[in-house]
């Protein structure tokens, strides 16, 4: 059972984590390019964000939410 571990803790520390241990040695040269991964977490966020909004914002222009109190049973 031990060497299943083991073998799970090779992969990830010698194959799935290269792009960040590249990344982490990035960090002495440049702290932009060390954290390319945040920023594009950034932007793929706040692009979202603003998806949901817009969609909101449709339903909200069309009227077609109940905005009845009793609409939902945990309001009233």
């Amino acid at each position: 059972m031990k060497e299943i571990f083991e073998g799970i803790a090779w992969l990830f520390e010698k194959v799935l984590f290269v792009p960040y241990n590249v990344l982490r040695e990035l960090e002495l040269t440049s702290w932009f390019a060390a954290n390319i991964m945040n920023w594009i977490f950034l932007v793929v966020g706040f692009a979202a964000f603003l998806y949901w909004m817009m969609q909101l914002k449709k339903y909200n222009d069309n009227n077609e939410e109940d905005r009845d109190p009793t609409a939902h049973s945990f309001l009233g």
